[in-house]
């Protein structure tokens, strides 16, 4: 997922996909545990899609802070 992708989600939309990005790498790393999968690469996109997708609510949350606060 590209972070212009992100951008154009709303909150909700980010914290259920943060949800459903960790389900996914929880389930890729249990996977790679019992048994090595096919491309390990892919634990290392989920985990970094989490963190963007973490950042940008992080941003928009610092954003709606200072905007109140001012």
């Amino acid at each position: 997922m590209k972070y212009s992708e992100i951008k154009e989600l709303s909150n909700e939309e980010i914290v259920a996909r943060i949800q459903d990005e960790k389900a996914t790498l929880t389930k890729l790393k249990f996977a790679h545990t019992v048994s090595a999968i096919e491309n390990p690469t892919r634990i290392k996109n989920a985990r970094k899609v989490v963190a963007r997708l973490n950042t940008e609510l992080t941003q928009r949350k610092a954003k709606a802070t200072s905007e109140s606060n001012s």
